[in-house]
């Protein structure tokens, strides 16, 4: 028999449903004599019992729907469809409208004179949805003036938020039901807001992935990932349909790895996603890329270069001809180089063109091409085209293989100016993985005007920068034990930067200029600690070096440049640096 048949109140209701015990129930009864206060309010107040359990024992025995509220559950929009003050007295907050029927949270589910009224006031149907009265004028008063934060939605955002879905049904086509909709509007909206937080906190990608527990939302900032949210178990499924549908992917297709993209405003600007999807053991996983050209900062002399290294490389990409490359690990921002050096050459009386894998943002005067290996247009052969295209200056998003690096090359040496980037971890070591690629050694010497090292390191966030002291180990780390006793400074971590110390990112950079004794060098194959020898010795920083001035300048923690340039990257810090 149900608890409504039975007739039970709210307190029995509970012992029955083994919530609390009858003890429990006899002190709650005795503090209410004293207080006069609701039941329901004091036992959940007095922590007798959560909201959740207390909301759904009450929609059992009323044989309603119930919720407990939430940010996401919420469309903040249709307050005043209602009206605030009318919400506030009524203890209502409308949640969502689908085809002229209006969800209501209210605390009296079953009182028709309200349900009447609301009726009136909305010109909608309504369908009624238990909520806690504290819990309903809660929001009712956060949603005031629709002041609502996203932040909000974060900071309370855990397994109990999607209560009202019960399948993982997201169908939003005119066939759906009303409990089909009333289970996809806070997908929707979770999705949204997970796409929205992304973008406002200038993330590059966002990670949904399944978990033994539910689902894992984390996305990357400044190059490292943050959790984001943990939706409740049962709900994946539904999350990544919603996404694929997004990503105009196929939702039918689940074992196999799909690729989406599409376009979409948020914060009033236009921001690409590309979608990925991948099977896992235990579901599909999704990555999606938020490429945001706010975030795209193309001027050269805004990406962290020093004032001699960006003359440099300024002076390697005037010469008309040659090979320049940009080396680093995926994430380093080479591609951003990249676009920052076409921004400085793309002139009318030039042709440009580049090949790219994907292509992440569209630059004026640029001819820019997709490469597709599916219909047989790859790095190698869009580059053979492109020659025929009399171009001045190509860009090749990667060089991946020898039939690309040779066709790089050979481009060089015939009158044009090649971008190109690579996968090493230092300026020198281009040299050594062309030639691991076949390239001969007097065909490189011949075309290589340079190459940039670089990493991307983060940035001390301005609002919690303190004065700290490195350890022992960490000057020694850095080859600076004699600044011992020196005060360098650290982010604290404030609400700004997410309690992580760091906001944004600035380029680090080796470069390597092909010098006539380097040129000769590179022709007889020397070797790559011969090649860092030569450049040490005419004084160019490694990118450990070029780290640890960052540390001491104040713009990032020694730590932090450690991290980003790892001792692979960094040679004996040359005497006369030592002593700066």
């Amino acid at each position: 028999m149900s608890l409504r048949r039975r007739g039970m109140r709210v307190g029995e209701a509970l012992v029955a449903a083994g919530a609390i015990t009858e003890a429990d129930l006899d002190r709650a009864l005795r503090q209410q004599a004293q207080t006069g206060a609701r039941l329901g309010e004091l036992l959940v107040d007095e922590g007798y019992v959560n909201q959740l359990t207390m909301v759904r024992t009450l929609a059992q025995a009323m044989n309603v729907r119930g919720c407990q509220l939430r940010h996401g559950l919420i469309d903040p929009a249709l307050m005043h469809v209602v009206g605030e003050d009318e919400c506030e007295r009524m203890r209502v907050i409308p949640m969502f409208r689908v085809r002229g029927v209006l969800t209501v949270a209210m605390s009296e589910p079953q009182n028709l004179s309200k349900i009447d009224k609301l009726r009136r006031l909305s010109g909608c149907e309504i369908r009624p949805v238990l909520a806690l009265e504290n819990n309903v004028l809660e929001y009712v008063r956060k949603y005031r003036g629709g002041n609502v934060s996203v932040d909000d939605f974060l900071t309370s955002l855990n397994e109990q938020d999607l209560e009202v879905v019960e399948r993982e049904s997201i169908d939003e086509g005119p066939e759906a039901d009303l409990d089909q909709m009333v289970e996809g509007s806070p997908i929707v909206n979770l999705v949204n807001i997970a796409l929205l937080t992304a973008v406002r906190d200038g993330a590059s990608d966002v990670h949904i992935e399944p978990d033994k527990r539910g689902t894992r939302i984390r996305y990357r900032v400044d190059g490292v990932l943050r959790e984001l949210m943990n939706p409740p178990p049962g709900v994946h499924a539904a999350v990544v349909s919603r996404v694929k549908v997004i990503g105009k992917m196929d939702i039918a297709v689940k074992r196999l790895p799909q690729e989406g993209r599409v376009r979409i405003i948020a914060e009033g600007r236009e921001i690409d996603l590309r979608v990925s999807s991948m099977p896992t053991l235990l579901g599909e996983k999704m990555v999606i890329r938020v490429l945001d050209k706010s975030n795209l900062r193309i001027r050269l002399d805004e990406l962290g270069f020093r004032e001699t290294a960006l003359e440099t490389f300024q002076r390697m990409l005037r010469k008309p001809h040659g090979l320049v490359l940009v080396t680093g690990p995926t994430g380093s921002g080479k591609t951003t180089t990249l676009y920052s050096a076409l921004d400085q050459l793309r002139t009318p009386e030039r042709n440009i063109v580049t090949v790219e894998d994907p292509v992440e943002y569209q630059l004026d005067m640029v001819n820019q091409i997709q490469v597709h290996d599916q219909v047989g247009l790859s790095f190698a052969s869009s580059l053979r085209s492109i020659l025929r295209q009399d171009p001045d200056i190509i860009m090749i998003g990667e060089i991946r293989d020898e039939q690309t690096a040779r066709v790089a090359v050979q481009a060089a040496l015939t009158g044009h100016l090649v971008l190109a980037t690579l996968h090493t971890n230092d300026a020198t070591g281009a040299v050594a993985r062309l030639g691991d690629m076949g390239i001969e050694s007097y065909l490189l010497s011949g075309s290589l005007n340079g190459a940039v090292a670089q990493r991307l390191s983060r940035t001390i966030c301005p609002h919690c920068s303190v004065k700290y002291y490195p350890s022992e180990s960490v000057l020694l780390d850095a080859g600076i034990p004699e600044d011992a006793g020196r005060p360098f400074r650290r982010g604290a971590g404030c609400q700004q930067c997410h309690d992580s110390g760091f906001q944004g990112r600035m380029g680090v950079y080796e470069v390597m200029e092909v010098t006539p004794e380097l040129r000769r060098m590179i022709h007889v194959n020397a070797p790559t600690h011969e090649l860092r020898a030569e450049i040490r010795r005419r004084g160019v920083p490694t990118l450990r070096d070029e780290g640890v001035g960052l540390a001491r300048s104040g713009m990032t923690s020694l730590e932090e440049a450690l991290r980003v340039t790892h001792s692979d990257d960094a040679a004996e810090p040359a005497p006369m640096e030592r002593a700066a």
